[in-house]
């Protein structure tokens, strides 16, 4: 599934990058997954957001750009 949401012109959502889009990854291990990116010396943003349809962290690839990376609830 390919998802495009619109932000405000000057969001401070993608960080201080200048990018104007993010690429979101859904993944099955948060927790373990920032551990891995960790202890390969990948920058982490520290802050952490959990909502009611999931689990979020955000990264930085090579190029500075931020990366925002989501656990979905599980259903049932």
């Amino acid at each position: 599934m390919t998802v495009f949401a619109h932000f405000p012109q000057h969001t401070a959502y993608f960080g201080d990058s200048g990018q104007q889009a993010i690429v979101n990854f859904r993944v099955d291990d948060l927790d373990q997954l920032m551990v891995d990116m960790a202890g390969a010396s990948v920058r982490i943003d520290p802050h952490r957001e959990d909502s009611s349809y999931g689990q979020f962290a955000w990264i930085w690839d090579p190029e500075g750009n931020r990366v925002e990376l989501w656990q979905p609830l599980l259903d049932g």
